[in-house]
């Protein structure tokens, strides 16, 4: 987007913005690309950060997917970073912008919105708002006949429905890129439904619900119709009463919309890098800010101790072989890791929310590769968090205390 007006060849549209060239400029520019609501941070002052130390990357070493090994620093100078927070057992220990990003630009989450969609019916379910045991239709009673119809809202919560539902990026025909063009994130076609809602209801069932994890958007997009039915409520506003003021979040957070209104749950989400640190904190410290509970800390101990079928479900997908030992629960992904598990909010193109309560570290890593996804750079990444938390654990000498305590309550056996 260079010149006044820009050039043609330089303009970033709803056709080209997931394009190689123009992902590093869409991510923080997407209220000007596709229509957004905004999410509001509360007027009181954020909750801030003290900052003790600056953590030497270039003296954390990491070994690569590849085999090779090298600095942390120069996996995140190699992998796109735009935005990257290291907090350690709370403390602000690096915050470093790059490519034009400040503490004030606002990016895209891509898929980390889920988590964030996942932590609203938390609270929804423990206010008694949303009951995740009912079915998909009990809330919303257009999808019975559709392939949601008898699925429960943990089928949702935990991506084990049966629908007919494929992830694959590179693929024009796959159902996650027509839902794109439904919702406004390409250019419609004339068969395409209008609106995310209406595809929804068009999707058909492939198998039980209940079974194998697959990957699959549309559940998180399902997901977010059922909270927003059952608390009669937007998702942009459920997020700001909900999460955003009480977490303490500094700026405005937005989500895209599509032609009718909707908020994109599965991925539409941006927000300063802050306030991902901000929500990782939240969730390394069980869901409360300064004592006060905002997530309740039921909800995320039980996506911490997943029952063994939930192990199984995401042993027998595909996902095991890149994560292995991992699981996905309430719209998060666990992995284990050198110490502990690591709890992550993922997103295509980079994006990261690093949790890991056996080293107290939380990472933040917003980005935009080229390609929506690459496992190299993915594992790398995963692992560079992983090496700091151990290398400042050692450095305090204090790193086993810290594992004990963030080990403390766990029931389920490790995989």
């Amino acid at each position: 987007m260079t010149g006044f007006p820009p050039e043609k060849d330089s303009r970033v549209t709803v056709a080209n913005w997931q394009d190689p060239g123009s992902v590093r400029w869409a991510f923080r520019h997407m209220r000007e690309i596709i229509p957004t609501q905004v999410i509001p941070a509360g007027p009181a002052p954020a909750a801030d950060f003290a900052k003790r130390r600056d953590v030497d990357l270039a003296g954390i070493t990491v070994h690569r997917l590849s085999g090779d090994t090298t600095s942390v620093e120069d996996v995140f100078d190699e992998t796109s970073t735009d935005a990257l927070i290291v907090l350690h057992d709370g403390v602000l220990l690096t915050e470093r912008y790059y490519a034009g990003n400040t503490e004030s630009t606002p990016h895209l989450l891509m898929s980390v919105s889920k988590s964030i969609v996942g932590c609203v019916a938390g609270i929804l379910s423990d206010r008694g708002t949303l009951d995740v045991s009912a079915s998909v239709e009990h809330y919303v009673p257009e999808v019975a006949h559709s392939g949601y119809g008898g699925a429960t809202v943990r089928d949702l919560l935990d991506m084990r429905t049966g629908v007919q539902f494929r992830e694959t990026y590179d693929s024009p025909d796959a159902e996650v890129r027509v839902m794109e063009r439904s919702m406004g994130w390409h250019p419609r076609r004339d068969d395409d439904p209008v609106g995310a809602y209406a595809y929804l209801a068009s999707l058909e069932r492939a198998e039980p619900h209940g079974g194998t994890f697959t990957y699959r958007s549309a559940d998180t997009d399902m997901l977010g119709w059922v909270c927003e039915r059952a608390a009669g409520t937007r998702m942009a506003d459920l997020v700001s009463t909900l999460l955003w003021r009480p977490m303490g979040a500094e700026a405005d957070a937005e989500i895209t919309c599509d032609a009718v209104g909707t908020g994109i749950h599965d991925g539409g989400i941006s927000a300063v890098a802050r306030d991902l640190a901000r929500f990782g904190r939240l969730l390394m410290d069980g869901g409360t800010v300064d004592g006060r509970e905002v997530v309740p800390a039921a909800w995320i101990e039980e996506s911490w101790n997943r029952p063994d079928a939930v192990r199984a479900a995401f042993a027998a997908s595909d996902n095991e072989e890149v994560l292995p030992g991992g699981w996905y629960r309430n719209q998060f992904w666990f992995v284990p890791t050198h110490l502990g598990e690591a709890m992550l909010c993922l997103g295509i193109h980079g994006q990261m929310v690093y949790v890991n309560r056996a080293t107290r570290l939380v990472g933040v890593k917003l980005s935009s590769w080229p390609t929506p996804q690459h496992t190299a750079s993915l594992v790398d990444t995963i692992r560079s968090f992983g090496a700091i938390g151990v290398a400042l654990g050692a450095a305090d000498g204090d790193l086993q205390p810290q594992a004990r305590k963030g080990r403390k309550g766990r029931k389920g056996r490790r995989h």
